[in-house]
């Protein structure tokens, strides 16, 4: 996987300094430097992203419609707090490095970057609410052609079939064990919260609510305080769905937390349908750490973070993680 060669290949990029990001799942990450300018290398696993595709090809193709959208939006939506990619030299936004990696490239924006499980203050929920009300706005100049997210948990076959797996020892990897006897534990508590996704589904569809561009995942990790303002980062999670995709993880519980939504939009949020997104993304996380771990994997920093987040994610839990 030759980063330098590929950069000069696909942007004319001359690379005179790279170096490794540790940071996020799911991706690697560069720095590097290219005639005075600075800019923010992504490699993709596609093996990890199952809301894009089911297999490499499909998640490799999601990627490219997500990424496109997203440069789109930052071209023609006025939509400043975006930090879209940079095309190649064709205007394609993610190359295929190989069967399992692709690489895309951002611009290096300086600023202060949020963590992943911060609190978010005040100020910065209204300013981001305001921000993701311009974002669903904007669904016209990229409805054709953004990825659409239906109401489902991604990978859910294979945690199904995780679960009708757990009398057998797992033998893909060295923490497949440990992580057949977490999910063993508490294989109850994720089937009746599969069962109340499903019941939510129901609720939600037959409310017939819009669908609009969302982010997916606007929480603290993916925010960076710049002298520009707050933006927002990471947009391969990007598609159509309910609004409250996005607002769900910004709902404190607290009276008028999501007003300045409202106040943008003119929406009212569905109550029933931030149950469901909460209630998705706990079971997304389950999905995919399931997955890692009933495959071919190796022990070390990363995967021993991923089995202590699948632990963490169904310790001490009894109940669906929602209120309706």
């Amino acid at each position: 996987m030759d980063l330098v060669a590929a950069l000069a290949r696909s942007w004319a990029l001359e690379v005179v300094r790279l170096d490794y990001v540790p940071k996020g799942f799911g991706s690697y990450h560069w720095f590097t430097e290219s005639f005075g300018h600075r800019y923010f290398l992504t490699v993709d696993d596609l093996d990890t992203k199952p809301w894009l595709g089911e297999s490499r090809d499909t998640t490799f193709d999601g990627l490219k419609s997500a990424y496109g959208a997203t440069l789109t939006l930052h071209r023609h939506g006025n939509l400043s707090f975006i930090v879209a990619p940079i095309p190649q030299l064709d205007d394609g936004t993610a190359l295929r490095l190989s069967e399992r990696y692709a690489l895309t490239v951002f611009p290096f924006v300086s600023g202060e970057s949020g963590v992943w499980g911060e609190p978010i203050g005040k100020s910065d929920r209204q300013k981001l609410l305001r921000r993701l009300a311009e974002l669903h706005r904007s669904t016209p100049a990229v409805a054709s052609r953004a990825p659409r997210h239906d109401l489902a948990v991604p990978g859910r076959p294979g945690l199904e079939s995780a679960l009708d797996d757990l009398v057998r020892p797992w033998t893909a990897g060295p923490l497949s064990e440990q992580a057949r006897h977490i999910l063993a534990t508490h294989a109850e508590t994720v089937h009746e919260w599969l069962d109340s996704f499903d019941h939510l589904v129901g609720l939600v569809e037959r409310a017939g609510g819009p669908s609009v561009i969302t982010h997916g995942e606007p929480h603290p990790g993916n925010l960076i305080r710049s002298d520009g303002g707050l933006l927002l980062v990471d947009w391969d999670t990007m598609g159509l769905a309910p609004p409250e995709r996005d607002l769900w993880m910004l709902d404190d519980g607290s009276s008028g937390a999501l007003a300045p939504y409202t106040e943008v939009s003119g929406r009212l949020v569905d109550d029933t349908a931030l149950s469901l997104f909460r209630l998705a993304w706990i079971l997304s996380d389950i999905s995919v750490y399931t997955a890692l771990f009933r495959s071919d994997h190796r022990s070390n920093q990363d995967t021993e973070k991923s089995l202590r987040a699948l632990s963490d994610s169904l310790e001490g839990a009894t109940s669906p993680p929602y209120g309706v």
